[in-house]
């Protein structure tokens, strides 16, 4: 699949939170992958995950739009946030509740 800006922007659009990762949330590829997971299933929303190791175009594709360079990515209600060391901060100290909340007034 090749993805497009608008097929991208479409996604985390629809969905409150994204996390573009390697694999599963069930079976994680990567240990920053598999921490973006626990994170953002700990934080007790859902959401949506695409595993980007499904089509090799995807993550070269997905870092170009994004404008962030590595894997995985989290969006909450539009906006990347960053990866699973920054989500993990931001769980932890509120932010993410914070930001989460505010996107859905």
């Amino acid at each position: 699949m090749e993805w497009t800006d608008e097929e991208l922007q479409a996604l985390v659009d629809e969905h409150a939170l994204v996390l573009f990762m390697k694999g599963t949330p069930t079976e994680a590829q990567c240990g920053f992958s598999n921490r973006a997971a626990e994170v953002m299933q700990s934080f007790g929303e859902p959401f949506a995950s695409v595993n980007i190791l499904s089509d090799q175009r995807a993550i070269p594709r997905i870092c170009e739009w994004s404008d962030f360079p590595t894997m995985p990515q989290i969006f909450v209600h539009g906006e990347l946030i960053g990866g699973s060391d920054i989500a993990l901060e931001m769980l932890q100290d509120g932010s993410l509740k914070e930001m989460f909340d505010a996107g859905r007034q």
